[in-house]
């Protein structure tokens, strides 16, 4: 399998946690036997945070090196470059970040949320409990483009108002005048509470910067998708206390399956290791591509496509099965508040498995179109 996540660049620090994630799975898959009686092999490649880059590291994996399936990419930027590498079935991408919808590929199954699965969770609860007006924030690249304008729809569906919206460069840290105007017009318009889809190494840089200049988080809380352990990991002591993050997992949950994870996982790579849900996605899929290569008894992607809709997977954040129709994943939303010590703790887990909405049909953030499936016995906390 051909492993591509980025190990150098400005997203190298989440990645780097998919990449460990993906060869703990390998790991496991090899204990228990391989695939079909053989070893499975990762070829990993460095996409150094560059689409080009991607788009160059899949071509050498496809075309020289004779993979089929790959496991990989972050920003939707990379992931768009790999698209046309893969394109005529000459492989299969298992995408496992969450990412803003709006597009199918028969080459692709989406294995992180959609919009409909982490952002309506997080806007009902910051509209209900923090008040109606947001200020959005993001980086300059596709993601936080789209996803905050579907953002905008669910605020101002709800009478909510969009104060200001405003993009910092990828590249941003402590030292870039933008940050420094982002918090000049936070505190012009003061609002209720900020919406960030703000990536990479710039997340610490944009809340460090926030508590410097005395903003809070008791009355203006920072409500983010993209902010995950792995940025708390590199802020200051106590930087992100207050401040809530949306998700499929966090390395908080208490499910069975959770725990080992959480266990296996910082066993092999430290007890102080970050996980975030985007790791999360990066172990489930990999289960879920040798389950269905096992089954197909083959890496032709077509075969593997077929069987890959009759698996199901007991993943740490709960089961977890891939949509014929759309190929996303069916996933379990959560809404956590960073507390003290730096952890994620959950405030809100509506204990249902939603079904993916990747075009946002139905924009009603009162109906999820949730998939009513029991919830583990600890309740999934």
């Amino acid at each position: 399998m051909g492993v591509l996540f980025s190990k150098t660049g400005v997203t190298a620090d989440i990645e780097t946690a998919q990449l460990n994630a993906t060869l703990l799975a390998i790991e496991e898959i090899n204990a228990a036997g391989g695939v079909l009686g053989r070893a499975v092999e990762p070829l990993v490649r460095d996409g150094a945070s560059d689409p080009k880059r991607f788009r160059q590291e899949a071509e050498r994996l496809i075309g020289q090196d004779g993979v089929k399936l790959l496991l990989g990419c972050y920003m939707s930027s990379c992931r768009k470059a790999v698209l046309p590498v893969i394109d005529g079935q000459r492989g299969l991408l298992f995408y496992p970040t969450f990412y803003e919808g709006f597009e199918f590929s028969r080459e692709v199954i989406y294995t992180g949320a959609v919009v409909n699965q982490n952002a309506f969770q997080l806007a009902k609860y910051m509209l209900a409990r923090h008040g109606q007006r947001v200020l959005i924030v993001g980086s300059n690249y596709i993601y936080p483009y789209e996803t905050n304008r579907v953002m905008s729809d669910f605020v101002v569906q709800s009478r909510g108002k969009v104060v200001d919206e405003i993009y910092l460069p990828l590249e941003a840290d402590a030292s870039s005048p933008e940050i420094g105007r982002l918090i000049k017009r936070i505190r012009k318009h003061e609002p209720d509470f900020i919406f960030s889809t703000i990536v990479g190494r710039s997340t610490a840089s944009f809340y460090e910067a926030y508590a410097e200049a005395g903003l809070s988080s008791q009355n203006m809380p920072i409500a983010s998708l993209t902010t995950s352990e792995v940025d708390v990991a590199n802020m200051g002591a106590g930087v992100a206390e207050g401040h809530i993050s949306a998700a499929t997992f966090f390395s908080t949950l208490q499910t069975p399956a959770a725990r080992r994870f959480t266990a296996a996982y910082r066993a092999k790579y430290g007890q102080a290791a970050p996980i975030p849900s985007a790791a999360e996605a990066a172990y489930l899929q990999t289960h879920i591509a040798a389950a269905a290569l096992a089954r197909a008894g083959t890496d032709d992607p077509r075969r593997v496509l077929e069987e890959i809709k009759e698996v199901e997977f007991d993943a740490p954040q709960g089961r977890v099965r891939i949509d014929p129709d759309n190929h996303h994943a069916y996933l379990w939303p959560r809404v956590a508040r960073v507390d003290a010590n730096g952890e994620f703790q959950i405030v809100w887990n509506p204990g249902v498995r939603v079904k993916p909405d990747p075009y946002c049909v139905d924009q009603r953030i009162d109906d999820w179109s949730a998939d009513f499936v029991e919830a583990p016995a600890s309740g999934g906390r």
